[in-house]
């Protein structure tokens, strides 16, 4: 593919110095693509009120038919209010291997298919939840109860202190890195550098983007990370994201140059939207469960 701007094509680890390592440009240079972050659904643990982490817990029926509304969403992207994606298809669905993720990108699967767009499915566990240790599987209260001192401790400074036996955020940050690197490398192949040099304020009719774009199914508490690490913020930002059980997130690429483009939307969601669902996401939010 020729470049416009006469640049040299990228090449699969174009800008990418050791990709499994956590040091070195994690964007290849010049990169145009778009990434989109998809919570997993309502899982049975959070449904009961308890931590999580890295514990199976299925997808409720509610959970099921979230996936299920966020895959038909994600099936006709463009469909009023259009989503902020690249015409085509996506070029793969990426997901946490933990059974709550896997189940919604089976539904987003499901619905590429049905709209004749089937499109390549992994898992990766650099996309795994953040491990909770001992506080995995128990309810909020008894850990408020039992670990009061700790958890109040995680809630403020996340980077100093986190659950016992858990992650710190340092070593989620270490296996998130290798993970993004390996999905830019099939949206970086064979294509031109992109450029600077272009409108960069949405809202003039521009044409819709014609670069690649990938799904990542996974979970609040890493997503924090995977953002933080796209915006090269310092891990002591955490709590500055949230995101919604399938709530969808779009990051825009532009010449290698991250671009928020969308975050935390739940529209496709309305028909499940009622008070006592919006209360329980406050109470999870407040809580600090992942």
């Amino acid at each position: 593919m020729d470049d416009p701007t006469g640049g040299c094509a990228l090449t699969p680890a174009s800008g990418l110095q050791d990709p499994s390592g956590p040091s070195g440009p994690l964007i290849p240079d010049g990169l145009d693509a778009t990434l989109v972050l998809v919570r997993h659904g309502e899982s049975a643990f959070i449904a009961e009120g308890r931590f999580q982490g890295q514990a199976e817990s299925p997808l409720t029926a509610v959970g099921r038919r979230q996936a299920a509304l966020v895959g038909a969403r994600l099936a006709a992207p463009h469909d009023p209010p259009a989503l902020p994606v690249p015409a085509g298809p996506p070029t793969e669905l990426v997901h946490s291997p933990l059974g709550r993720a896997t189940e919604t990108a089976e539904a987003i699967e499901a619905a590429l298919v049905a709209a004749g767009t089937p499109t390549p499915r992994r898992a990766d566990p650099g996309f795994l939840e953040i491990g909770q240790g001992a506080w995995q599987g128990l309810h909020r209260t008894e850990i408020a109860e039992r670990y009061g001192a700790e958890l109040a401790a995680w809630r403020r400074t996340p980077v100093e202190a986190w659950a016992p036996g858990g992650e710190s955020l340092p070593e989620i940050a270490t296996r998130v890195r290798p993970a993004l690197a390996a999905v830019f490398v099939p949206l970086a192949a064979g294509r031109a550098r992109g450029t600077h040099d272009r409108p960069q304020v949405p809202g003039y009719r521009d044409a819709v983007p014609d670069h690649p774009w990938s799904i990542v199914i996974g979970h609040d508490g890493v997503f924090k990370i995977v953002l933080l690490t796209l915006f090269d913020l310092p891990l002591e930002r955490f709590w500055m994201w949230s995101m919604d059980l399938c709530g969808i997130s779009v990051v825009e690429l532009r010449a290698g140059r991250p671009v928020l483009r969308a975050h935390d939307l739940t529209a496709h969601l309305v028909g499940l939207d009622d008070a006592p669902s919006r209360q329980a996401a406050d109470d999870r939010a407040a809580d600090g469960a992942l």
